[in-house]
C-alpha cells in the first residue's frame, strides 16, 4: 500500500517527538495498539535520525515511519537513508522535493498560499500539509483552496485535536489530519505509553474507526 492510501485508510498521522532512542519502540508499539500505525518523527531533536532507523527497522510492514520538521535537503537524505518512507515540511523546499523525486519518496510540504501550493504542484506534489492550520483560516480556508486546487488534497495540521478532527476530515478533500495530542511530549518522556494507547484509541474511536 502506498503512503496516501495509507494515510487516507488511518485518517491521523501523529506528529512524534522523541527525546531518548530508547523511547522510540515502546512508543511505537503503544501507537499501533491504538489503532494508529503511522508516525511523523521530527526532526525537532538530536536523535531524530536514529529514531526513525529503530523505527523503521522494528515495526517493519506494521507501521508507516515518516519525517517530519525536515527543513533542508540534507535532513531529507538522511532520513530516507534511515528508512524514512514519506518526508513532511513545515514548508516547501524546492531542494527537499528534489531530493523526494530522485528517490521516489513522498513528500508532503507545508503550504498555506496559492502560491505555495502551485509551486508544489509544479514539482509533482500534491499532497499539501496545511500548517498551522488554526493560524490560516482553518475548514474555511482549506474549503476555498479546493475550489483552485481540485487535484490536491490536504493534511492539516496545527490546532487539530480530538474536539475537532471530525470537522477537518469533512472536508472531501482532507485526507487526514496530523497533530500531536495523543503523543504529547510528557507522557513520553514520563513512559506513560499506556496512557498514548489509551489517546490513539480515543483518536479513532472518535473518527468512527476500529481499534
Amino acid at each position: 500500500m502506498l503512503p496516501q492510501e495509507f494515510i487516507e485508510k488511518i485518517k491521523i498521522v501523529p506528529v512524534v517527538k522523541i527525546d531518548n532512542v530508547t523511547d522510540t519502540i515502546p512508543l511505537m508499539e503503544a501507537m499501533c495498539k491504538g489503532g494508529i500505525p503511522i508516525a511523523e518523527i521530527t526532526f525537532r531533536t538530536a536523535c531524530a535520525a536514529d529514531a526513525i532507523k529503530i523505527a523503521a527497522e522494528a515495526m517493519g510492514d506494521k507501521m508507516l515511519i515518516g519525517a517530519g520538521t525536515v527543513i533542508n535537503a540534507d535532513q531529507a537524505k538522511l532520513a530516507i537513508a534511515n528508512g524514512a518512507k514519506f518526508i513532511v515540511s513545515p514548508g516547501f523546499g524546492k531542494d527537499i522535493s528534489d531530493v523526494c523525486n530522485a528517490n521516489n519518496i513522498a513528500y508532503v510540504p507545508g503550504c498555506v498560499t496559492p502560491t505555495e501550493i502551485m509551486q508544489a504542484i509544479a514539482c509533482g506534489h500534491k499532497i499539501i500539509k496545511f500548517f498551522p492550520a488554526s493560524n490560516y483560516g482553518g475548514v474555511s480556508t482549506i474549503k476555498a483552496l479546493s475550489a483552485p486546487f481540485g487535484d490536491c488534497v490536504f493534511i492539516p495540521t496545527g490546532g487539530v485535536n480530538v474536539n475537532n478532527i471530525n470537522d477537518f476530515l469533512a472536508v472531501k478533500s482532507i485526507i487526514a489530519c496530523g497533530g500531536s495530542w495523543m503523543v504529547k511530549d510528557s507522557l513520553v518522556k514520563e513512559g506513560k505509553f499506556d496512557q498514548i494507547t489509551a489517546l490513539c484509541k480515543e483518536a479513532i474511536e472518535a473518527i468512527g474507526g476500529n481499534v
